[in-house]
């Protein structure tokens, strides 16, 4: 199958400055902001963040995993950090890519269980294929592919890359 390559390293490492400083926007008289990445690439996709933001804004950035099973995600959703640690502050919920939007809305009912301040949602490729009603709030490319077409984001070492299969 041919790939087709849509962010390069240098376009993610952009996308992700921008996206962190519109967090720091958003987020600009908070002292704490917890962003939450989806178990695998979107934690990855958040620790990138997290470094991004860090050195742009003095806000203290916690991490946290939000662990939840894509192909079953009616199934248990958990995160490292409790709901104690996450309660009355503002939340970044953080995925690689938006494609029917499945993932984020079971994550996000996580979070809407516990009051928060503020609630935003980042992904790095929106597909534009929502069957639920939740968007990205922050997002680094807008892509409309057909549904037999495939995103794979790949974060390997320092280096990541985003193609279309």
């Amino acid at each position: 199958m041919q790939k087709t390559v849509i962010l390069t390293n240098e376009q993610i490492q952009h996308k992700t400055k921008r996206i962190a400083y519109q967090i720091y926007e958003s987020n600009i008289n908070e002292k704490q902001v917890i962003l939450a990445g989806i178990k695998e690439n979107g934690f990855i996709f958040a620790k990138r963040i997290k470094q991004a933001l860090e050195k742009i804004s003095p806000i203290e950035v916690v991490l946290c995993e939000v662990i939840i099973d894509k192909k079953k995600p009616l199934e248990a959703v958990s995160t490292s950090l409790s709901a104690a640690d996450y309660k009355n502050k503002s939340l970044v919920l953080v995925d690689d890519v938006l494609n029917s939007g499945t993932t984020l809305i079971y994550a996000a009912k996580l979070f809407l269980e516990v009051p928060l301040k503020r609630f935003k949602t980042v992904v790095l490729v929106n597909r534009n294929h929502k069957k639920y009603p939740i968007k990205a709030d922050f997002k680094g490319l807008s892509l409309s592919t057909s549904m037999q077409e495939h995103i794979c984001v790949e974060f390997e070492g320092k280096a990541a890359q985003a193609f279309l299969e």
